[in-house]
Parts: C-alpha cells; sequence; structure tokens
C-alpha cells in the first residue's frame, strides 16, 4: 500500500519539537527533514525567547512506521536532535530500550532513527525507546534521558479466520420459514480502530436456496420451511467472512457448516400388509413366541417407537402381544396352551400406534395402523391325559393283597385316538407296594400296607400309546393309607425311678405316660393299671390320673438298699382302639440313699466290702497266680497254632489237583520240558472200570467205544488217542457226577512255537454245546494247524465232537 507508506513518511518528517530550558538555553527535539525545529505553536506567548525563559517540560509524541515494510533500503523512522548540537560532532545520540540495536538504529551524529527489519503489528504492536544526547569526549549527558513510543502502524495483511470451525448445528425438519440454526464468529488480527481491516462481513457461498445467513452478525437460519428429514436429512454449508466491509481487495475466509435436521414425529406407523398368516404347532409350550410383525415408521428414535394391541379376534385370552424395545416389533406369545382338536386356527386384528405423538403435526395422521392376523394350529401327536391330573384315594391299612383301591382313566387326545396301556413308574414306587392293570387302570395292593411306615403313597401313572410307544402320558394318585388300631401302647420313654430309703407311704415316685403309632379319629385314651402278676404288690400302688397318665405311689416306708436295691413293676397300658389293644411295661425303681433334701446321693445295690483277714498282700499273690495261668495257656496255644498241616494227604492224591502254573506262554509240541507227559501215559488199570461207566448214549460219539477203550490198553495207542480218550474220560466224569468237586483237569497251551503265524482261539465247544461255529478257518493257518483243521474240519459235519487234544497255539482252555 504505497499510499500508506508516503502519507506516513510525511507525517513522520512533520518537527514533533520539543524544547527542554537548562541553563545554557539549549533545546532539542525531533526536527522535520528541513532541518528547522517544529515548534508546536506560533502563538507570542509560546515564542522562542518566551520558552527560553521558562522552565522546559519535555513532550514527546509518538513515532509511527508502516508494519511489513519491502523495500532494501533501511525505513526512515525519525530524527533526534538537540540544541546543543552545533554540527562540530560534539554530540552524539544514543538510543536504548525495546529494540534498540536489534531492530532501530540512530546515526550517532544526526539522530537519525531507522528499522533495519520488518515489523508485524500483530506480533507487536509498539516499542517503547530511550533517548539521550551525550558529549562524544567525556560522554557526559548533555540532555536528560527521555523516553518515547514506535507505534507500528496496521495494514490490511491477516484475512478474518473461523477459530470455532468447523462448525456443527441441528435443527428440526418441518421448521418454519427464517428458523436459527446457529451463529458463526470470524476473527481478524487487523487493528479494528484503524481503517476497515477488521471489519468482517458474511455470507453464503455453498447451501442456497435451504440456509441464509445474516451478514452482520453471522447467524444462519431456515429458507425454506417444512424441510423433511425423510427426504434429505443433512447439508453442508460454506460460510464467508471478508474483511474491508466486503469491499474489493478484502481479505476473506471461509469454514464449513454441517446442517442435520433432527427428527420430528411427522411420520404415522404403516404395516406392509394388511394381512399375515402364521402357523404354529399345538405342543408349544406356555408363553413361546407365536409370530412376529413390525409396523414401518420413517421416523427414528422415540418418534419410531410404537406399543401394538389385540383389539379384535377370536383368540381371547389364548394369545398376547407385546412390543420388542429394541427392533419396535409386535411379538405375539401364547398365553394359553393350544388343542387343535378343539381349535385348529384363530384369527387377530393388530393395532400399532405411536407411543410420543406431537400435537403440533396431527394433521399428518392418524398415527395408528391396523392388520389382520391368522394363526393355524398344526396337529401333532400328543401323549395321553389324565383326566384328573391328579387322583386322590383311600385304603386301609388292613387290606389284603390284591384289594382295589381305584381306577385311573387317560385318552389319546389326537383324532386317531389310539389304546392306551397303563404302568406304575417304579421309582415312585420302589418296595412295589401296588399293581395298576395295564389295560383298565384299575389300581390295586399288591403288598399288605402300614400305615405307621408310609401314610401317604405318591405314585405316578404312565399311559402309553399303542401306536407310538414314544408317547407317554403322566398322572399322578395320591393314595392315602387309613389307621387301623394295629400299635399297642408303650411307654412314652424309658423312665428312670428313684426310690428314697425314707420315702414315706403314699409317695407319688414316678409319673408314667404312653404313646400310641396309631391315630385314632377321636384321639387317644390310655387305661394304666399293675399288671396281673403284680396285683398283690405289697411295696408299690398304681393311680390312673384319667388323662393318659398314671402315678406310682409307695405303700410303706422304710426301704432298704442292702436288702432290695431294684424293684421291677409290670404296668399294663390299654388303649381305647376297637378292638383294644394293650401291652406290659416294666418300671424299674431304684432304692437310693438320699439326703435330708431327698436328693440321691448313692443308689443301686450296696458296694461288696472284703473281709477283715484278708491282705493285700493275698490279693496280690492271688492275681499273680491268675496272669501266670493266662500267660502259659497262650504259649500252649501259640505252639499249637505253629504246626504245619500236610499240603494233601496221601490217600487223597488225584491227578486232577497236578495243575501247573507258567507265568510265561508254553512252547508246544516244541515245549519237552513244560509237562511230563509220563504221568498221562502211564494211566492205572483202574481208568478201565471209570470208562465202563459211560452211558451208551455218550459213548456212541468217540471214535473208540468204550468197550473197545476197555479191551484195549493204554500203551498200545497213539499218543493223541491216549491224551483225548482220558480227557474225555475225565470229563464225561465230572458231568454225570453231580457231587463232583468244582475243577477240572486243566493244561494251557499258549505258543505253538517259533515263527507261528496263528492267532488265539476263543473257545472249543464241549459235546453238549449246540454252537454250529464252522472251523474251515483252520485251514489257512498255515501247517503246524493241519492236523487241528483236519480233525474240526471232519467233525463239522458229523455228530463226533472233537478232540481237545491238540497241542497248537490256543488260549487258555477250561474243560
Amino acid at each position: 500500500h504505497k499510499s500508506d507508506l508516503n502519507h506516513l513518511n510525511r507525517f513522520q518528517e512533520v518537527a514533533l519539537y520539543s524544547c527542554f530550558a537548562s541553563e545554557n538555553m539549549s533545546c532539542w527535539g525531533l526536527r522535520s527533514a528541513d532541518g528547522t525545529p517544529d515548534r508546536p505553536h506560533s502563538d507570542p506567548k509560546y515564542s522562542w525567547e518566551t520558552l527560553q525563559r521558562q522552565k522546559r517540560n519535555w513532550v514527546w509524541n509518538q513515532f509511527f512506521v508502516l508494519e511489513e515494510y519491502t523495500g532494501t533500503d533501511p525505513l526512515y523512522v525519525g530524527k533526534l536532535h538537540s540544541d546543543v548540537d552545533k554540527g562540530d560532532g560534539n554530540v552524539r545520540y544514543v538510543l536504548t530500550g525495546s529494540g534498540a540495536s536489534s531492530i532501530f538504529t540512530i546515526d550517532e551524529k544526526t539522530g537519525d532513527i531507522h528499522a533495519t527489519k520488518r515489523l508485524d503489528r500483530e506480533e507487536q504492536g509498539y516499542y517503547t525507546l530511550h533517548a539521550q544526547a551525550v558529549d562524544s569526549k567525556t560522554n557526559a549527558p548533555v540532555e536528560d534521558e527521555s523516553e518515547f513510543i514506535v507505534k507500528v502502524q496496521d495494514i490490511n495483511d491477516n484475512e478474518p479466520k473461523f477459530l470455532d470451525g468447523p462448525y456443527t448445528a441441528g435443527v428440526p425438519e418441518m421448521s418454519p420459514l427464517g428458523t436459527m440454526v446457529v451463529q458463526v464468529t470470524a476473527t481478524d488480527a487487523d487493528d479494528p480502530t484503524y481503517g476497515n481491516s477488521a471489519r468482517v462481513v458474511y455470507s453464503i457461498i455453498h447451501g442456497q436456496p435451504y440456509f441464509s445467513v445474516e451478514p452482520k452478525t453471522g447467524i444462519i437460519r431456515t429458507a425454506l420451511p417444512n424441510m423433511d428429514r425423510e427426504t434429505r436429512n443433512q447439508y453442508v454449508l460454506i460460510i464467508q467472512a471478508k474483511d474491508m466491509v466486503g469491499q474489493m481487495g478484502g481479505l476473506s475466509g471461509t469454514t464449513s457448516v454441517t446442517v442435520t435436521l433432527t427428527d420430528v414425529n411427522d411420520n404415522p406407523p404403516r404395516f406392509s400388509r394388511k394381512s399375515y398368516q402364521y402357523s404354529v404347532l399345538e405342543s408349544v409350550p406356555v408363553p413361546s413366541v407365536v409370530a412376529k410383525l413390525k409396523a414401518a415408521d420413517a421416523d427414528i428414535d422415540s418418534n419410531a417407537e410404537m406399543d401394538y394391541h389385540i383389539i379384535d379376534g377370536d383368540a381371547r385370552g389364548v394369545f398376547n402381544i407385546t412390543t420388542d424395545e429394541d427392533t419396535q416389533e409386535g411379538v405375539i406369545f401364547l398365553q394359553r396352551p393350544l388343542d387343535y382338536e378343539t381349535k385348529s386356527s384363530f384369527s387377530l386384528k393388530i393395532e400399532a400406534t405411536n407411543r410420543n405423538i406431537d400435537p403440533q403435526f396431527l394433521t399428518f395422521g392418524p398415527f395408528s395402523d391396523t392388520a389382520a392376523v391368522k394363526v393355524i394350529v398344526e396337529d401333532v401327536n400328543e401323549p395321553p391325559v389324565f383326566y384328573p391330573l391328579i387322583r386322590k384315594l383311600m385304603v386301609s391299612e388292613a387290606a389284603r393283597v390284591g384289594t382295589v383301591i381305584g381306577m385311573v382313566s387317560a385318552s389319546d387326545p389326537d383324532s386317531s385316538s389310539s389304546a392306551i396301556r397303563y404302568s406304575i413308574d417304579r421309582n415312585t414306587d420302589l418296595e412295589r407296594f401296588f399293581n395298576v392293570d395295564a389295560l383298565t387302570g384299575v389300581i390295586s395292593t399288591a403288598k399288605a400296607l402300614d400305615r405307621e411306615l408310609n401314610s401317604v403313597h405318591n405314585l405316578t401313572i404312565l399311559a402309553t400309546e399303542n401306536q407310538d410307544p414314544s408317547q407317554v402320558g403322566r398322572g399322578i394318585v395320591l393314595i392315602r393309607v387309613m389307621d387301623i388300631n394295629d400299635n399297642a401302647p408303650v411307654f412314652a420313654i424309658e423312665y428312670e425311678t428313684l426310690l428314697c430309703e425314707n420315702a414315706a407311704p403314699g409317695q407319688v415316685i414316678q409319673t408314667i405316660s404312653a404313646v400310641d403309632k396309631d391315630e385314632p379319629p377321636s384321639g387317644h385314651r390310655f387305661y394304666f393299671s399293675l399288671a396281673f402278676s403284680a396285683s398283690n404288690n405289697n411295696n408299690f400302688t398304681l393311680r390312673d390320673n384319667k388323662d393318659n397318665t398314671a402315678s406310682v405311689l409307695t405303700k410303706h416306708a422304710d426301704f432298704r438298699r442292702q436288702e432290695q436295691s431294684l424293684y421291677l413293676l409290670p404296668v399294663l397300658i390299654v388303649d381305647s382302639g376297637s378292638p383294644a389293644l394293650s401291652s406290659t411295661n416294666t418300671l424299674s425303681v431304684r432304692v437310693c440313699d438320699c439326703d435330708v433334701d431327698g436328693i440321691p446321693q448313692a443308689c443301686g445295690t450296696v458296694a461288696f466290702s472284703l473281709p477283715q483277714g484278708l491282705s493285700t498282700g493275698a490279693l496280690l499273690a492271688i492275681l499273680g497266680c491268675i496272669i501266670t495261668l493266662l500267660v502259659l495257656m497262650l504259649l500252649i496255644m501259640a505252639m499249637l497254632r505253629r504246626r504245619k498241616a500236610p499240603l494233601f494227604l496221601e490217600d487223597e492224591r488225584d491227578v486232577r489237583e497236578n495243575i501247573v502254573r507258567y507265568d510265561d506262554e508254553g512252547g508246544g509240541e516244541e515245549d519237552t520240558e513244560a509237562f511230563d507227559m509220563v504221568a498221562l501215559r502211564n494211566l492205572n488199570i483202574i481208568r478201565d472200570s471209570k470208562v465202563q461207566d459211560i452211558s451208551p448214549e455218550t459213548a456212541s460219539v468217540y471214535p473208540y467205544s468204550a468197550s473197545a477203550i476197555s479191551r484195549t490198553s493204554y500203551k498200545t495207542l497213539p499218543d493223541n488217542i491216549v491224551f483225548q480218550e482220558f480227557i474225555w474220560d475225565r470229563l464225561k466224569v465230572t458231568e454225570v457226577d453231580p457231587s463232583a468237586p468244582p475243577y477240572d483237569s486243566l493244561q494251557t497251551y499258549a505258543f505253538e512255537g517259533n515263527g507261528s503265524v496263528a492267532d488265539s482261539l476263543s473257545t472249543l465247544e464241549l459235546p453238549s454245546s449246540d454252537s454250529e461255529q464252522s472251523y474251515d478257518y483252520l485251514s489257512n493257518w498255515g501247517p503246524r494247524f493241519k492236523k487241528l483243521a483236519d480233525l474240526y474240519g471232519d467233525l463239522e459235519g458229523s455228530s463226533i465232537s472233537p478232540s481237545l487234544s491238540y497241542h497248537g497255539e490256543l488260549g487258555p482252555i477250561n474243560i
């Protein structure tokens, strides 16, 4: 701004003059460019001579310097001059203060002040400096120090700024024209007191024709009425602030304003269809959800909240509807169980209504809508149902086994009406006191009942459909056992009766009562008396108190413990049942030594006292003898127990007990040391007689008959035949003898030999077995099993049972 700079320089060249009267009548100040001091006034009263004669006062005005100077030479600020300065160089000017030397420099001889740096008013608006004239030789002040201010003159170098931008604001939809939205404010860093550099006006660049802005205040208002959020819910405005009152050459700044239309309840709810249809199984439990439906509402948040109601239909009390607060859906749920056979469909009329209605938008209504809903009930196979569900029955505890108590009834609610079988859930009748007829449902007793053990039986009766046994209904039967008089009364507690030796005649020494497990309807009534055996008792008497208690009294005094310390008094108790039952209970009375207050001190038998002639030493000797005898007896018993009994008697030895046990597998035919075969080859001649005992029927199954065996020596037969016949002999003897001991001849062969590829055999059958197992697979086991394969293969189709004399790789074979 060249014009502003020239104006400021001319202003600075005007002499701001000030006189100071000193002893030598000198004066100094700021001179103009021609060197003549500026006199503020031309009035004679303020003439030069007058000033010379008056006391001088310093009056310094401000220096002005333009900011943002862009020239290459230092900017001239002003000039200091003193009248003492005659131009001969004897006066030197000194400048100190804020910015001296760094920003402002002074010519020591001429007093010219220059700015050497570019100044910014927005960083620092003024500088305070101190000026002084001193003698250039002695540095002695020739003028007093004076202070002056250099003010930075503003230019329009800052654009307006929106410090709070960008802005967001909201305004309700359907607002009238001119509704205030928000106010924006722009700040200009230029000097507001100088010119128009900081005077800002506002305008809208983007956002018309929907909104407008007031130029001076920055208030944004709606420019169109009834803007609809559901059509468009957000607008972005661009607002401009321009200084210099908006004139050409002014600087400007912009900001964005995001305006959101907030929702109002101006849209009623509407169902997408006028009718809906849903299906539900009749077996769903209460309160299951049957269906969900929703009325659409273009509004949001609380303006879209709605309530649903059933306003009509034929399902009164069966269904109800509520609002899901999260989704605003109408949830139809079940209130009562459904029954397809009773009613297979329901019709409902549902109404949806806005919860928060704004009165100013009632003309947009009505804010509700209705829809028809049909619910179809689908049939399912239901379990039988008992009528009634809980049945109460009574039976006397004297009822005999098989007595009919009552009957339960259940039916299939389905249209198929399947036949039903009844049963008792035995978890509710663990001791099986009752039975139920599977076809009729008649309940009867299966055991004798005892009311005192269990007075009420809670049974669960099961009703099962014949067509679908998975459908099981359950009913409850409460059977109350009625009491009969089958328990005699007894003492209520175990009484401990104490009798003082000094008891007076007629004194009550015990009050007794009775209990009875029975519960007669009219309550208990007990009768007490002494048993017949004690009717002539001379020591005690019994008094029935007529209140189910009785008192025991003494007949005389002077009871003596030494004579008799215990009395047993039989008491007869009879109840009032029909027929009446009775029991005899024994009351024990102990005689005690009592003090003067009647408190027992010692009861029972008087302690026995040792004879006076037996000393303590004699007692110890007797005790020592007894202990010695006991020790001797214990030693004898221990020695007898240490004698070992023979493992077996010679005459009871039997080859069947010769069982050899091994912890490893046998070696089969290759193992010649595992078992002594001589014991099987050298058989006693007794075997012939035992073989002859085999019946003809069993003997026919052998390849060698019993008679042939008896006539043939075992030594002339091959080894395999010998072993076979011996084993079958022992087996048959054991089978026909019911008193035979529970052990058999046993030999285990668990290993065929090195390199065997055969697996283990599970079992071999006995002659009496009915097994139809095939042994063809034995032929695939290799050469070591050839003999076994031939044997079992030949016998498979015949009545001859397999021989067990094979010694191959078999599991344990128990015969």
